[in-house]
C-alpha cells in the first residue's frame, strides 16, 4: 500500500512507502535522499522506483531524451521541481535552494531517463 505526501498545497503528491515530509522512503532514506522522480509512465512523483514498482500494477517507463525540458524532478527540501536537464547537470544539488542530493542517484538514472549506455547523453 501506498502513502502519499503532500507537503504544501504548492506542491507535487509523492507516492511512495513510509515517504516523508523530505520525500525520503522506506528504501532510500538518508540525509541526501531527498528526491522524488515523477515517472514517465504514470506521471506520478515516487520517492524511487522501488516505491513505483510496489505501489503500481505496471512497468516502469523512462523519459525519452528528448524530453528532458520537463519538470519531472522535486527537490525534497524546497518542493521546487527541476527539469530533467536541470537535475542531470546540476551537480547533485537542487539550483534552487541548493540542498546536496545523492551523488550515487546518478549510477540510477537508466532506471528513470534515457541515457546512452556509457554516458549521460
Amino acid at each position: 500500500m501506498s502513502d502519499v505526501k503532500t507537503t504544501s498545497p504548492h506542491s507535487p503528491e509523492v507516492h511512495g512507502l513510509s515517504v516523508t515530509d523530505r520525500t525520503q522512503c522506506s528504501h532510500w532514506h538518508s540525509a541526501l535522499d531527498i528526491i522524488a522522480i515523477k515517472h514517465f509512465c504514470c506521471s506520478k512523483f515516487y520517492a524511487c522506483i522501488s516505491c513505483h514498482d510496489a505501489c503500481e500494477d505496471h512497468k516502469s517507463a523512462t523519459w525519452p531524451r528528448e524530453r528532458r525540458d520537463e519538470g519531472a524532478v522535486l527537490c525534497g527540501k524546497c518542493k521546487h521541481v527541476l527539469t530533467i536537464d536541470e537535475y542531470m547537470t546540476s551537480g547533485s544539488q537542487c539550483i534552487k535552494c541548493g540542498s546536496a542530493f545523492n551523488p550515487g542517484c546518478k549510477n540510477h538514472w537508466n532506471l528513470y531517463f534515457e541515457v546512452q549506455e556509457h554516458g549521460i547523453r
